[in-house]
């Protein structure tokens, strides 16, 4: 097959009143039967593969609690119910099957449509939203199934604290995030991990940062530290809550502009990774911009044109980051 997918919507993961609600991927749900995509099915990730990202005690420890379910574990506010554990467990099991069919040539690429979503979640602590750490969990798979670098992505609004934590001092795994400076969870800076130079890139972004500007880092900034790092195998954390009328954040990107830069993206993986991809669902609140971003990611992991422009152009005015791009350049000795 060319693109698999995985779809794992935990239904009865929701809490009264959350924007993270199974309700996030009702009208994405009615797109799938017309992606240009095969579905596989999800399996429960292990205790093992679980625990190369978290510590054992947190694993326990959420089963645990969730079986005294619903509440709240974080200030976020994150919260459980009585089957969140499974449904977590489920979630990161969708990235590993997306995982094994692209290294193991089943598929060309794939997408990960998965929740509770994972990019917060810190190997000690569940946080943002997020339960486990979904996509640093399938980086560790690709890694144990032979791999030697693989590298993330992540364009979430949020910056992916979570991941960037997991993979501080893991020299075999990258890691890149462009993020609204200023929202939680409060990190991503310029200068974070200092020691890990031209490996953990932190772009923090203005508000209505957009299309334009997202052009920009992906030709700029993601393309040449890929090329610097050698990943065999990209992950790219897909938020689209980036998207300008997301109800909860206040960037710039229309559905177009998530087109063009999954298609860079898909296209730097063809030059650099063998085509090795594979997109995991993140954040984004409003149903239509999910609907509508996850549509413009099938199309170009398919090399398809845009199928469905929702026609959203943003109304707010792109920020010039050049300098901010040169900056960041500078830090990583990339110029």
């Amino acid at each position: 097959m060319e693109t698999a997918y995985t779809f794992v919507p935990s239904r009865t993961h929701e809490y009264p009143d959350h924007p993270e609600k199974p309700g996030r991927l009702g009208m994405l749900e009615a797109l799938l039967s017309r992606a240009n995509a095969e579905r596989i099915e999800a399996k429960q990730a292990s205790f093992e593969q679980m625990t190369r990202v978290h510590h054992p005690q947190l694993v326990k420890a959420i089963e645990g609690v969730c079986k005294d379910g619903p509440g709240i574990i974080d200030h976020a506010p994150t919260y459980i119910t009585q089957t969140s554990y499974q449904d977590a467990l489920f979630a990161a099991g969708g990235v590993i099957e997306c995982t094994r069919a692209v290294i193991n040539r089943d598929a060309k690429n794939a997408f990960a449509i998965v929740r509770p979503p994972g990019h917060h979640a810190e190997p000690d602590r569940a946080m943002g939203f997020c339960i486990f750490n979904n996509i640093a969990i399938g980086a560790h798979e690709a890694l144990e199934s032979g791999l030697q670098k693989v590298m993330v992505i992540d364009y979430d609004a949020h910056h992916g604290n979570g991941t960037q934590a997991a993979f501080l001092h893991e020299e075999r795994v990258g890691f890149i995030s462009a993020h609204q400076w200023g929202i939680y969870p409060g990190t991503g800076w310029i200068h974070d991990a200092p020691h890990a130079k031209k490996r953990i890139v932190n772009v923090p972004l203005q508000a209505y940062a957009g299309d334009e500007t997202y052009a920009h880092i992906a030709d700029e900034i993601f393309k040449p530290m890929v090329e610097a790092f050698h990943p065999q195998m990209l992950f790219i954390s897909a938020g689209f809550d980036a998207h300008w009328n997301d109800p909860i954040t206040s960037l710039g990107l229309s559905t177009r502009g998530y087109y063009s830069m999954s298609k860079k993206l898909v296209e730097i993986a063809e030059e650099y990774c063998d085509g090795k991809i594979v997109f995991v669902l993140e954040g984004g609140y409003d149903p239509r911009n999910v609907a509508n971003g996850a549509a413009a990611v099938f199309d170009a992991l398919s090399g398809s044109q845009l199928s469905m422009d929702a026609n959203d152009p943003s109304p707010y005015a792109d920020v010039d980051h050049g300098s901010r791009i040169q900056e960041i350049l500078r830090w990583h000795d990339i110029v």
